[in-house]
């Protein structure tokens, strides 16, 4: 029994596109000695499945879309994720409504904020082909990291360089791993470069503003104070509560094997 498509096995999996382009090598970008800045492939540029194998979507959600978003409008339960679903797909049909305005989904595991996140991406690339990065937070985090290893061959700005650029830019489990101060520097630097650019970035949390739990910890005091300042002028915020899909699948299928 194969499992359901809005269902992650590992949000962190990244698949390496199989022909790398020798001019920016696999991340749509290459540098421009004149303007000293980076620009898109010239070599690579080209439709929405060029866009699509570049983006670095992790197989799982490779095929996320609007229509296989499974949810319920005639259940009173499942309201905010019928209202994220029309804010994402308006916000694609609108695109681009507000130079370098986002989309920041939050709520609890499961939810599929995720799924949405892609989907919308997915639908820029194919729709209005418009070149888009997947990047979840802490794989991100360790790629920076790994470049301060004296033997890899990486620069950290040859990692964070096509991250700055590229038009739309989606980072998944923002605040996720260890909130150090050296992670909350990094990831405020990165966006308020974005922001400075005017780009767009799609980006969904666990954390909440308001926790529903005493002992849970805030966006606000995963990020911190100046962040998430950041983001409300980044991005527009998307709230989805509902059960967990995931603990329901294993549930299903533990009925049906029993």
């Amino acid at each position: 029994m194969s499992l359901p498509d809005w269902l992650p096995r590992s949000s962190s999996a990244i698949d390496p596109a199989p022909d790398l382009c020798p001019v920016c090598h696999g991340t749509g970008f290459e540098y421009d000695p004149i303007k000293r800045r980076s620009r898109r492939c010239v070599r690579c540029r080209g439709g929405s499945e060029s866009l699509l194998e570049r983006a670095r979507i992790p197989a799982r959600y490779r095929e996320s879309s609007f229509d296989n978003f499974r949810v319920n409008p005639d259940d009173e339960r499942q309201k905010s994720l019928v209202t994220a679903v029309l804010a994402c797909r308006r916000y694609v049909k609108d695109y681009p409504v507000e130079r370098g305005l986002g989309l920041l989904f939050l709520g609890p595991c499961g939810v599929g904020k995720t799924h949405l996140a892609v989907a919308t991406a997915n639908a820029l690339m194919r729709l209005k082909r418009v070149p888009c990065l997947f990047y979840d937070f802490r794989d991100l985090l360790k790629a920076v990291q790994e470049t301060y290893n004296p033997l890899t061959q990486t620069t950290e700005l040859s990692v964070l360089r096509p991250v700055y650029d590229v038009d739309v830019l989606i980072l998944d489990e923002l605040g996720a791993g260890k909130a150090t101060e050296w992670v909350r520097d990094t990831i405020t630097h990165i966006l308020n470069t974005r922001y400075n650019e005017q780009k767009t970035t799609i980006i969904t949390s666990n954390y909440l503003d308001q926790p529903s739990d005493r002992y849970d910890e805030t966006l606000e005091e995963r990020i911190g104070v100046r962040l998430r300042s950041r983001l409300y002028e980044m991005c527009k915020t998307i709230q989805m509560f509902g059960e967990d899909y995931r603990q329901t699948y294993l549930n299903k299928r533990l009925l049906m094997q029993s």
